[in-house]
């Protein structure tokens, strides 16, 4: 049986732009197979605007969460697995989800597997 989060990430997301909000996520970024531009996450953390109107192909599988967004003006690819996310949450009133980050700790890669660019 696949697991329930990425269906509560794409119920949120609807919702939250159903509502004319911006959806948010809280990424775990030194969880395995995360994708990010190098230097921009912080403290092993990265808030990512996953609104329809800030990415390009955004696609939520029942894996990852995978888009090209615009850093510094230059389209980059984001790649973040499901079991990376921490939580998603509107970003005007804070309004979401926070998930249990225990499972998500035991998916953590060393340093020398960081999958950036």
């Amino acid at each position: 049986m696949s697991g329930v989060i990425p269906y509560l990430i794409r119920a949120y997301c609807d919702w939250i732009e159903d509502n004319k909000y911006t959806p948010y996520l809280l990424v775990n970024t030194s969880s395995l197979g995360v994708i990010i531009p190098e230097g921009l996450d912080a403290k092993g953390k990265m808030v990512l605007n996953i609104s329809s109107s800030a990415t390009e192909g955004r696609v939520i599988s029942n894996k990852t969460i995978s888009f090209k967004a615009r850093f510094q003006g230059k389209p980059k690819k984001i790649v973040a697995p499901c079991h990376a996310v921490l939580s998603v949450y509107a970003k005007e009133n804070g309004e979401g989800m926070v998930f249990d980050s225990k499972k998500q700790s035991q998916k953590k890669k060393t340093k020398n597997q960081v999958l950036k660019y």
